[in-house]
């Protein structure tokens, strides 16, 4: 093999030797270099990973938070975890709207200031700071509070984010917030008594808020009412120009849908804003229409005729004698303004006869007059009825039910029952004979009924209370187009043991249109007094029927009847028929 090489300095190179150099320099680069590379894939591996599982955990949480219930989980009994643990979102109380959908009562996010007494290096300062940030409370209270051995004492709710702002500016680490929110009413008074209130805790005290207080924290879907806002502040407007004029305790009205049951409007005066606190005992927080038991008075004259054609011992077409007052166990029953002559079935109605009204009662019998009550639900609170102040009827027991409580019941004395009792029954005499259980929450499923009058004893009634209208104590509840029928009802009120004369409960009694019901209206005016214009009288033809005919006038519209200006052809013709 032929080698060649130069000498420089007396030394040789070996071409060669120089190119297996080359070589084993490049193998060893290709060497480093494949194992730098591994070295970077294995980290960048690792770093996908990482990565992976970060936003696992991240997907995992949102999850969990986003369920609208929360999750509940399972860990195995292993000695360290013993029971479930439930992750819970936290979940707003729901909205509640009207029967159109208008909102009525909502929550607001806000923020409670509350601090940790532990952490407070300076109680003193903190509540001199503290307190003139909120002059409503008292320094002392503050430092009562901030001195306490504890680890957390609330200072104030539904802070404002100004007020938020000058507390942190203090400077004060024990100091913090948590979310809360606030329970706000948008109308104020208008559904006081229908909606209730919530406490500082947002948990419900009162009406609906209270009796519906688990649907509305279990779920944000709203909460439809059958409440009506327009024809709900119509009826308000109504009653508090009524109260005013008649220099009068208080007011109440019920609405409602004969044929369905459906509360459309729910007042009771004297009322409150739900929005500022109010001392608990106070008369506006009284629910008259549902908790209020009273004597009805003549109104029930309506369910006593209703029993007499029932029984079938009495016809339409009988006559009473109410020439002079009945003695009774000693006790005698006369006529508040008598006609002292033989009255029909109809002319009791419509002058009001308690002499009548007795003698007919008399006919059908205790034990059936008792029936007949108790199956109109005159017995016992309405329990179905979507709200807590429900109040106890007060009624002779059944040993007690003599012939004196017999005749006294029979023109509204001597049983005392909630305005919800009185129209809830009063529907079922107008609406063919069915007795729907009354209903504040809007629903498509049908509510509980049963038959408690004939259909045809149903339409007989109607006509006979249309004749109240046109000739007996209710004239001034006409409304000129919408066919009123009622009955008028003055009860003395039991002061001491004794009625008191001219302190009276009145009420007016209505459904309209009077042959084709749709709807029935009870008007209460709590200890109207007589003035002028009433020329000296304080009873219920004078001031619940003429404020019923004004609420009829203003809801008939709005409810979308349609008035029927025929009527007037119609009464002249039955008026010449008589």
């Amino acid at each position: 093999m032929l080698s060649i090489g130069i000498s420089k300095n007396n030394k040789a190179y070996d071409f060669r030797d120089k190119h297996s150099l080359n070589i084993s320099n490049i193998m060893f680069e290709e060497t480093y270099n494949t194992a730098a590379l591994e070295i970077c894939r294995k980290r960048m591996n690792l770093a996908i990973v990482l990565f992976g599982l970060i936003y696992l955990i991240i997907s995992i949480r949102i999850f969990i938070v986003c369920l609208p219930h929360g999750i509940e989980i399972s860990l195995p009994e292993d000695g360290l975890y013993e029971r479930e643990i439930l992750v819970k979102a936290p979940i707003s109380r729901a909205d509640i709207v009207d029967r159109n959908g208008i909102v009525i009562a909502t929550s607001l996010p806000t923020v409670d200031l509350y601090a940790n007494p532990k952490k407070i290096q300076d109680a003193k300062d903190a509540a001199e700071k503290l307190s003139l940030v909120f002059p409503e409370i008292k320094y002392e209270d503050l430092y009562t509070k901030l001195t306490k051995k504890s680890t957390f004492v609330m200072i104030k709710h539904d802070l404002s984010p100004a007020k938020q702002s000058e507390v942190n500016a203090l400077g004060i680490p024990a100091l913090e917030f948590q979310t809360s929110e606030k329970r706000v009413y948008l109308h104020d008074n208008l559904f006081a008594h229908v909606l209730g209130y919530t406490n500082i805790d947002n948990i419900g005290q009162a009406g609906i808020e209270k009796y519906m207080h688990k649907r509305l924290t279990e779920s944000t879907k709203p909460l439809e009412l059958t409440i009506d806002m327009g024809v709900q502040d119509t009826i308000r407007q109504e009653l508090l120009a009524a109260v005013e004029k008649f220099s009068a305790a208080g007011a109440a009205a019920v609405l409602m849908d004969v044929n369905t049951g459906e509360v459309i409007s729910m007042v009771s005066l004297p009322d409150y804003n739900p929005n500022i606190s109010i001392p608990l005992g106070d008369k506006a927080l009284f629910n008259f229409p549902t908790l209020g038991t009273y004597e009805p008075g003549s109104v029930f004259k309506t369910f006593n005729t209703a029993l007499g054609l029932e029984s079938g011992k009495v016809k339409v077409t009988d006559k009473f004698d109410a020439t002079k007052p009945i003695t009774i166990q000693r006790r005698k029953i006369s006529d508040y303004r008598g006609e002292n002559r033989w009255l029909t079935v109809g002319e009791v109605l419509i002058h009001s006869s308690n002499i009548g009204s007795v003698q007919l009662v008399s006919r059908v019998g205790r034990k059936d007059q008792r029936k007949f009550l108790e199956n109109l639900g005159f017995f016992e609170p309405i329990k179905q009825l979507e709200i807590p102040e429900k109040g106890q009827p007060i009624f002779q027991s059944k040993n007690n039910w003599s012939d004196i409580t017999m005749a006294t019941v029979s023109y509204g004395h001597g049983i005392s029952v909630t305005p919800m009792h009185v129209i809830t029954a009063f529907s079922a005499l107008m609406n063919g004979g069915i007795y729907r259980t009354p209903t504040l929450i809007k629903s498509d499923m049908p509510r509980p009924s049963k038959r408690v009058l004939s259909e045809h004893v149903s339409k007989m009634m109607r006509p006979l209370l249309r004749d109240v209208i046109l000739y007996g104590s209710g004239k001034k509840a006409e409304v000129n187009g919408y066919e009123v029928a009622g009955k008028t009802g003055t009860a003395q009120k039991v002061v001491n043991g004794k009625y008191i004369e001219k302190c009276v409960t009145n009420s007016f009694l209505s459904v309209f249109p009077a042959s084709n019901p749709r709807y029935a209206l009870l008007v209460i005016i709590d200890e109207p007094k007589a003035i002028k214009e009433t020329y000296g009288f304080n009873t219920s033809g004078w001031n619940a029927a003429p404020t019923a005919g004004k609420i009829i006038s203003e809801i008939a519209p709005q409810l979308g009847l349609k008035a029927n200006f025929d009527i007037n052809t119609q009464r002249a013709h039955i008026k010449a028929m008589r």
